[in-house]
């Protein structure tokens, strides 16, 4: 018998997911994060999971891993001492940046403008230019070079960047800086702006490769360390690190280019619930991942979810390929308030997190949150996980009051309520910004709710946006640890051309892709990937000529068949997605400025699990009876045990159904009927649609 394992660190927890590849069984561990050395935690949760199961650890054939660290290097400013070697002239490329002040009018005068990852004083600038044709205008003055890395290594740096203009047209300029700070440099890594985004505009490009170096070494220093560290404890199975687009890298290639990993948990949300969804027969669907702090929501057609080519990390942008996540400050530790002047009633973005938290945890929290509002309306039971949690509902009711108090509501329950409402509505205006402002319609599509959570505000949800079924994966809480180990290997190659349609042919342009294609299947032929089990998907950033932006739009390789159909397909893919989003197109000549081949592995073969069948009848599974405020009045709902449910089984709303890491409220007027798969499929009462 073999395993896989899944493995997902976050800020409070550390999910461990262990799958029979035989047979789909999981077994689970959750585990308190240890921050300063997150590979503690995640071999002690390794062990639990291995004890569960009964099996010793040198069975796990796959450690598929979801990282945190290269982010909170970013969010806590902990990341290496980067000097940055650009072109003369070019030394305040970070400091000019791109002139954006978030917020609204006036803005820019109370903003802080966050430091460059980079200093001014640890950036320098080198005699030698490339020209935007890939042509030699100034030839590299080597001794410049020398006496400017001299000087950085006086100011001990920790990581080198170098980023040359128009160094993606020919890279030889920056090659050579990188073999002479080996010499001047010893033990420094080293990021090529060349090699982490070979692609036009110098500041993203400048800025993505500063970040790389910048989280290079503690990256680089946690695999290492883990790897011995598995290696110690009998795991002699592969590591590989999932990337920000939710695809997987081999450990070595993740410790080389980690500003790939800066979404890297958010990704394994998005890729656990494809699996989830596709098991339950719907490809199509919205993801909502709800925490103590924030969401997480994106969209997903065809059970390939949709990615954008910026990854944002606070204050930080990267041109870096990530599923396209939007995160909204509303989690079940956000605080209600009401500030004095408005006398309106606000959730969030401020948290109670972990310490003291919500009131209900009776650990010091006074303060109002999503959670206690839960608690007095009676959407979360006063024991939880069979008794091993107990929430304070006195404490929870004297919280919320304040809000109540501070309102003029007439109830706790009304004030409570109106919480609960408020949160909906941050959070559905997440969900409108993956799909009705990209120009989907929400109908059309599923919701998966997963994260500890988001089962709890799912019907709800549901009913805003009226996405159909709402659809609950088993042990949603460990969700993102699923997703690490269901994915694939991937790795992506990239070309900036800048060329109108009129000045390529179809076999010009195969000929490129066929070539960035050969260059990322090599990477998975190095990895073991066997060649006849890859695929590629091609994509292509298109404008109209003198447009400021790009939009990708994905490449029918078989189009460039010769026949002269390849770029005529391409421009009405862009012309259709540009009415899709702007609702017009223009009458201008189209412009090709990056294209990308992307290389994929093989998807892993891990049988679904399957629940025993029984009939529509839930009542096995009932525990108990208790009252709930729903739509300004008490109504009594059912609380059933999920690990007692049978597929089949169609739970009438109002219910509660409880499991070890989550709880799911289904509404009145709405059904939760058992899949096979294990997930609950919540629905409105006149919907008939088949599981």
């Amino acid at each position: 018998m073999t395993y896989r394992l899944g493995v997902d660190v976050g800020g409070t927890f550390t999910d461990i997911l262990l799958i029979d590849e035989a047979t789909g069984e999981t077994y689970r561990a959750k585990t308190s994060s240890t921050p300063e050395d997150q590979s503690i935690g995640v071999l002690r949760g390794i062990e639990r999971a291995c004890e569960a199961a009964g099996v010793p650890m040198s069975e796990i054939t796959d450690v598929f891993h979801g990282t945190t660290v290269a982010t909170n290097a970013i969010l806590e400013g902990k990341g290496a001492r980067v000097g940055l070697v650009t072109t003369d002239g070019f030394r305040q490329v970070l400091q000019i940046a791109r002139s954006f002040v978030p917020g609204g009018l006036a803005g820019w005068i109370i903003w802080p403008k966050p430091e460059p990852l980079a200093a001014l004083e640890d950036t320098v600038e080198v005699v030698g230019r490339i020209g935007a044709d890939g042509a030699v205008v100034t030839e590299l003055d080597e001794a410049d070079v020398r006496t400017k890395l001299r000087k950085l290594r006086a100011q001990g740096i920790e990581a080198l960047s170098v980023s040359l203009i128009n160094s993606y047209a020919n890279p030889q300029h920056e090659r050579r800086v990188a073999e002479l700070s080996a010499e001047e440099l010893p033990g420094v890594p080293v990021s090529l702006s060349s090699s982490v985004l070979p692609e036009l505009r110098e500041y993203e490009r400048t800025i993505t490769t500063v970040a790389n170096a910048a989280v290079q070494p503690q990256v680089a220093r946690y695999v290492a360390n883990l790897e011995a560290q598995l290696r110690e404890s009998g795991v002699d199975g592969r590591l590989c690190i999932l990337r920000s687009d939710g695809g997987l890298v081999s450990a070595a290639v993740a410790a080389d280019n980690p500003v790939n990993l800066l979404l890297s948990g958010p990704a394994g949300g998005v890729t656990g619930a494809t699996w989830v969804a596709e098991q339950a027969g719907y490809p199509d669907f919205l993801t909502f991942d709800m925490g103590g702090t924030s969401t997480d929501v994106a969209l997903v057609q065809g059970l390939t979810p949709r990615v954008g080519r910026e990854t944002t990390v606070g204050d930080l942008k990267v041109r870096a390929t990530s599923v396209d996540v939007r995160t909204v400050g509303a989690g079940g530790g956000s605080i209600a308030h009401v500030p004095p002047l408005t006398q309106a009633l606000r959730v969030g973005p401020q948290s109670a997190g972990a310490a003291p938290g919500p009131a209900a945890y009776a650990a010091g929290g006074e303060q109002p949150t999503v959670t206690d509002a839960n608690v007095v309306l009676g959407y979360l039971p006063t024991d939880l996980a069979g008794g091993e949690i107990t929430l304070d509902r006195a404490a929870a009711r004297a919280a919320v009051k304040s809000i109540a108090d501070a309102t003029g509501l007439e109830s706790v329950e009304a004030a409570a309520a109106g919480i609960i409402d408020i949160v909906n509505e941050n959070m559905f205006g997440a969900l409108r910004l993956v799909s009705v402002q990209q120009g989907f319609d929400p109908r059309d599509y599923a919701l998966v709710a997963f994260g500890g959570a988001g089962p709890l505000h799912a019907n709800a949800l549901g009913r805003l946006t009226g996405a159909w079924p709402v659809i609950i994966p088993p042990s949603p809480g460990v969700l993102c640890a699923y997703g690490d180990a269901t994915t694939n290997l991937r790795d992506e190659s990239v070309r900036t051309l800048v060329r109108r349609f009129n000045e390529m042919t179809d076999e010009s342009l195969r000929a490129v892709l066929t070539e960035l294609a050969s260059k990322a299947c090599s990477t998975l032929s190095e990895q073991g990937v066997p060649e006849d089990e890859q695929h590629v998907v091609y994509s292509a950033d298109l404008r109209y000529h003198g447009q400021g932006f790009e939009i990708p739009v994905a490449v029918d390789i078989d189009t460039f068949d010769g026949n002269g159909g390849g770029l005529a397909a391409l421009r009405s893919a862009f012309d259709a997605d540009h009415q899709r989003l702007f609702s017009f197109v223009l009458d201008a000549e189209h412009e090709l400025v990056t294209v990308r081949a992307t290389a994929h592995g093989p998807r892993p073969q891990v049988a679904a699990p399957e629940l025993e069948h029984g009939d529509e009848d839930p009542s096995p599974a009932l525990r108990a009876h208790h009252r709930i405020w729903v739509e300004g009045a008490e109504v009594e709902a059912g609380i059933y045990d999920r690990t007692l449910l049978r597929a089949g089984n169609v739970v009438p709303g109002p219910a509660i159904i409880t499991e070890m890491d989550s709880t799911t409220l289904v509404l009145p007027g709405h059904t939760a009927a058992v899949h096979p798969s294990g997930s609950l499929l919540i629905r409105p009462v006149d919907t008939h649609r088949e599981n």
